[in-house]
């Protein structure tokens, strides 16, 4: 178990290391500069001899490898800088801006299982039936449908046309319905394929015909035996889905104006708010690495045969 965890230690070490470097080489090549940008975030005007004491002040004119060791240095002694837009400790604005995402993520979740769990069900159960085409239908429509237009689409209806729902910012459950039907339901069509596919090969087996050939009631089939066997190739994939939703998805909070970590990067990078980037794109590297090791978790919870595996690897 020690090595176990000593792994993935060294995993989440290099990955964050090469995520680092290769955001702080793109940021660097990026056209713009950064002391202009502050300059218009602050509606301020200097000249280029000023210009020059900021940039050399936020030691922007050092080379390259400096500013990234001197960055570095400060991670590893946790402290991860300050926004060069507003002077805030980057870790304050991350967490500020993560509850937001937080609810936003659980509003998504929500909102897939209530779409992907009965309609991948129900495919299964009628498999090459009226309910099993309608299923698909919607998976591909919903695989189809780009996030930012199903967005203004619901905009344009709840919002503009019916007056039911807020357009933008948050601040009530009723910010949050319509961002999360925007995530929940493009996320949707991969859970509903993994769980019809899951079943259908469950269904195939022999203890599932033995229970049928004992005259068990087909949902009681489903409910105690075949969804259990059906949810690990789900669980091993959701944990790219967690994390991303985590990192905070930036398009949705983008159209919706929702404060979380993705309108928060956005605006960053607007400004070449160099830390915050860095920052945020650490923080999404976590997400992701911990949202795997919870998915793999998941699956050896479900699958004895998983954990005897791990068990003899240790």
């Amino acid at each position: 178990m020690l090595t176990q965890w000593l792994t993935r230690f060294v995993q989440l070490v290099i990955v964050l290391l090469f995520l680092s470097v290769v955001t702080f080489v793109l940021l660097k090549l990026a056209p713009g500069d950064p002391v202009l940008a502050i300059i218009r975030a602050s509606d301020g005007a200097l000249s280029q001899a000023d210009q020059e004491v900021v940039r050399e002040s936020l030691g922007l004119s050092r080379p390259l490898y400096e500013q990234y060791g001197s960055w570095l240095l400060h991670v590893v002694q946790l402290d991860w800088g300050q926004s060069l837009t507003s002077n805030r400790e980057v870790w304050d604005i991350l967490i500020e801006r993560l509850p937001a995402t937080v609810y936003l993520a659980l509003g998504a979740i929500v909102v897939l299982i209530v779409i992907a769990f009965p309609l991948g069900v129900l495919a299964a159960t009628y498999h090459n039936k009226a309910p099993d085409a309608l299923s698909r239908m919607i998976a591909l429509l919903g695989a189809s449908v780009p996030s930012f237009w199903l967005g203004l689409i619901l905009i344009y209806v709840f919002a503009y046309q019916l007056n039911w729902l807020p357009t933008l910012g948050s601040g009530s459950l009723r910010h949050l319905v319509l961002p999360s039907l925007t995530l929940g339901f493009v996320m949707a069509p991969e859970y509903i394929r993994l769980l019809r596919a899951g079943l259908l090969e469950t269904f195939s087996h022999d203890y599932i015909k033995a229970a049928r050939a004992r005259g068990i009631s087909e949902w009681r089939i489903m409910f105690r035996h075949a969804i259990r066997a059906a949810l690990l190739p789900i669980v091993a994939v959701s944990g790219i889905s967690l994390g991303a939703l985590l990192a905070g998805s930036v398009v949705t909070e983008s159209i919706f104006g929702w404060p979380g970590l993705g309108s928060m990067a956005i605006e960053a990078i607007r400004l070449r708010d160099y830390p915050v980037v860095q920052g945020y794109v650490m923080f999404c590297g976590v997400c992701f690495i911990a949202a795997n090791w919870l998915s793999d978790a998941g699956t050896a919870a479900l699958d004895p045969r998983i954990r005897m595996r791990k068990g003899r690897r240790v």
